[in-house]
């Protein structure tokens, strides 16, 4: 009887492989690296040097993108995983119903539709409320990021509450706890790690997206990665460098701590 062969037998795999973590690594390392230089060229290498750095952190344009950054962030995380946790209670905690794939692929939707394409319908929306109202605040920015992350959200909170035990909420009922009582004091408890997750998750989607933003933020309402694409279409330095390490390893972080939230235990 023939053995089933795995992918990893396969003729040249493991050279395939190390050639994809090259070409996918290589350019951040070399990013890295040269947020370090000491030259005013970012392709020219003058020395190791944190100069870039200070001047980033000095920079009042860059403290003031960074701040709304983090704002809109905090805001669309908390937004989309509220609404993501009462969605995942409505399609979790009930039986199946009909229409429920539809209800998920509505939920899911901005992870299958391109980003550009919810861009331009968020636009078109927000224009037509512009109009009506001349509100031109960090509102658009907050709910458009908030509806973008809510799949992101969503996932993790949902996994999290298909492998919890109905044991405890049904004790709970017998007990003649109410709906909201068995919630707050057995349901949420034993979620909160995926919710956080979620939330870290939305965090980090919203504080690196630059499609949606970009289309939709008015004047003088940069976030850090659009205040980036803006001075790379005008003057290059290594300064934009070092704000690009910067803010990948808040999403290190912040990834690192969804994974240990979100892996399985013994």
């Amino acid at each position: 009887m023939a053995r089933a062969r795995a992918v990893t037998d396969l003729p040249g795999f493991g050279t395939v492989a190390i050639l994809v973590f090259v070409l996918l690594y290589l350019p951040i390392v070399t990013l890295v690296a040269y947020s370090f230089n000491g030259s005013a060229s970012i392709s020219v290498w003058g020395g190791w040097s944190l100069d870039w750095y200070r001047a980033a952190l000095r920079n009042a344009a860059v403290q003031d993108a960074a701040l709304r950054s983090v704002m809109i962030a905090a805001a669309a995380a908390l937004i989309a995983s509220t609404v993501a946790t009462a969605a995942a209670l409505g399609t979790t905690r009930r039986r199946a119903f009909r229409g429920q794939t539809f209800v998920y692929v509505m939920i899911n939707q901005p992870l299958m539709v391109p980003e550009i394409v919810s861009a331009v319908a968020l636009l078109i929306v927000f224009g037509v409320v512009k109009q009506a109202t001349g509100y031109q605040g960090l509102g658009y920015l907050i709910l458009a990021h908030s509806a973008f992350c809510v799949p992101f959200a969503y996932l993790p909170i949902r996994a999290r509450l298909e492998g919890m035990d109905l044991t405890l909420e049904t004790a709970a009922a017998d007990l003649y706890a109410g709906p909201w009582a068995t919630f707050r004091l057995v349901t949420l408890p034993l979620l909160a790690p995926g919710i956080a997750a979620g939330a870290m998750l939305s965090f980090v989607i919203s504080l690196d997206d630059v499609i949606i933003t970009e289309f939709v933020k008015s004047a003088g309402q940069d976030t850090l990665p659009t205040y980036m694409l803006g001075q790379l279409r005008r003057q290059i330095t290594p300064e934009v460098n070092a704000i690009s390490t910067l803010l990948l390893a808040v999403t290190l972080v912040l990834l690192t701590a969804f994974f240990l939230l979100t892996r399985k235990r013994d």
